[in-house]
């Protein structure tokens, strides 16, 4: 059994998914990924599964795959979005995911971000490195609204690490857990996700990038529906805001802070309209690779990648 192993937090993170790996008798190939569709055009046959992260899973990369070896798709993460889903069900290959096994990472990355903003941390740091005492004056969080848009894994576990700091909650979503917010009496469940850009200090996106949720957040909602200067926080997926429209919102002080945690390329282009602008913060994608969560996440990922040999044997 021959697999490519692609996912760099895997690689670089020792542990219990490493000894599990590589004590299945498996010949291991790694590449440092996300690995771009023509990248994978050539070499894709000679594996007969593949533990990926964010690489260009398309038609073309499957078909070519399934002309060869590939029989399996193991994905080292939650997001199915870089795989087309309906070209590996065509030609039989399955695919798995590693659902609610980062949201801690996740949500306390979130909550990372928005202290950093808030007290400045990000800029005192540099002033003293470069000798000075200069001193920002900061924002507290306790009292101040969070509306999350997307109540899965990563969404209820901020929701309750929020509620447990003194935020408010607003949360939003497609679907309506009614158990989840039994249990948590304080997220407080709105209809319409306009109530979140009406009355949100901090907005905070946990939802997967489709047709659908692509540039979310758009000029529209930036110039017209958003009413109090909130920090937008973003650890989901870089297409979901529309970055021009997010850099005239900063600067025609519609939003008051942009924290992110991914971008629309990745890795970052040299080019990146975001960088370097004022009141962005922006981290290279590294909400869920803590040495918990990427166990966590890799173990899940080889144990699929398992029952996938052994379902098919």
């Amino acid at each position: 059994m021959k697999v490519l192993l692609t996912t760099t937090s895997f690689q670089d993170t020792p542990g219990v998914h490493q000894d599990l790996l590589y004590s299945q008798g498996f010949k291991v190939d790694t590449l440092r990924g996300p690995i771009l569709e023509e990248e994978l055009l050539p070499i894709i046959q000679n594996y007969d599964a593949v533990i990926c992260g964010d690489d260009e899973y398309t038609e073309a990369v499957i078909k070519k795959g399934v002309e060869g070896n590939l029989k399996f798709i193991s994905k080292y993460g939650v997001g199915l979005d870089r795989i087309d889903l309906e070209a590996a069900k065509k030609y039989n290959v399955p695919v798995t995911n590693c659902p609610a096994v980062n949201q801690v990472s996740v949500s306390e990355h979130v909550l990372a971000l928005l202290f950093t903003f808030e007290r400045n941390i990000h800029l005192q740091y540099n002033s003293v490195q470069s000798g000075s005492w200069k001193r920002w004056i900061g924002h507290e969080i306790e009292g101040k609204t969070i509306g999350i848009i997307g109540l899965g894994a990563v969404g209820k576990e901020l929701a309750k690490k929020a509620d447990a700091i003194g935020m408010k909650v607003l949360g939003f979503d497609v679907f309506k857990d009614e158990e989840f917010l039994a249990n948590n009496g304080r997220v407080n469940f709105v209809n319409s996700i306009n109530d979140i850009y009406k009355d949100a200090d901090v907005i905070s996106l946990h939802l997967p990038h489709t047709p659908k949720t692509e540039h979310l957040i758009s000029r529209e909602v930036i110039f017209n529906k958003l009413k109090k200067q909130p920090i937008l926080i973003n650890t989901a997926r870089g297409m979901l805001v529309d970055s021009l429209a997010l850099i005239d919102g900063l600067k025609e002080r519609k939003l008051r802070g942009y924290l992110t945690d991914v971008l629309s390329h990745e890795p970052m282009l040299e080019d990146e309209v975001l960088r370097g602008v004022d009141n962005i913060i922006i981290t290279p994608h590294v909400g869920s690779r803590t040495y918990e969560s990427v166990q966590r996440q890799g173990t899940m990922a080889v144990k699929n990648l398992i029952q996938l040999i052994t379902k098919s044997s």
